[in-house]
């Protein structure tokens, strides 16, 4: 069996999970098709926040698999620049949104089989404050 950074699921999930924030910045409303109520406004209640060892788990995700298209220090690349300065005139509802449920029509998949809502929203804060080093939670 290959080393967990190199097994193919881990690869795809990785891969997903970049592509999911490629059009993070896209600030289109998004529809969510459930006709369930508003998602929870960001910042998230601090008892919504993951346990640490998650969060630790979602900004290396974060830093290491989405930097390879927004940079190593997410201010661009192949992908937009996921900085407070670049986010700070989108709702953080769609950006949370878009990574939940994707964007029909672009390369922007759904997460939510990956990263639940409550964690979308924890990781759009953490952008937003630019508070996303993985010994920052």
């Amino acid at each position: 069996m290959a080393p967990p950074e190199e097994h193919p699921v881990i690869a795809v999930r990785h891969a997903v999970l970049c592509a999911a924030l490629v059009a993070v910045a896209a600030v289109a409303p998004v529809s969510r098709g459930s006709g369930a109520g508003p998602t929870p406004a960001v910042p998230v209640a601090a008892d919504a926040d993951p346990a640490p060892a998650r969060q630790r788990e979602l900004l290396e995700l974060l830093k290491q698999d989405c930097g390879s298209c927004h940079g190593m220090r997410l201010t661009g690349g192949l992908g937009p620049a996921l900085t407070p300065e670049a986010l700070r005139t989108k709702p953080a509802e769609s950006l949370a949104a878009t990574i939940v449920y994707g964007r029909t029509g672009t390369a922007m998949p759904p997460w939510r089989r990956f990263v639940s809502e409550a964690e979308a929203h924890w990781l759009v804060a953490r952008m937003l404050n630019g508070a996303t080093d993985v010994t920052s939670p």
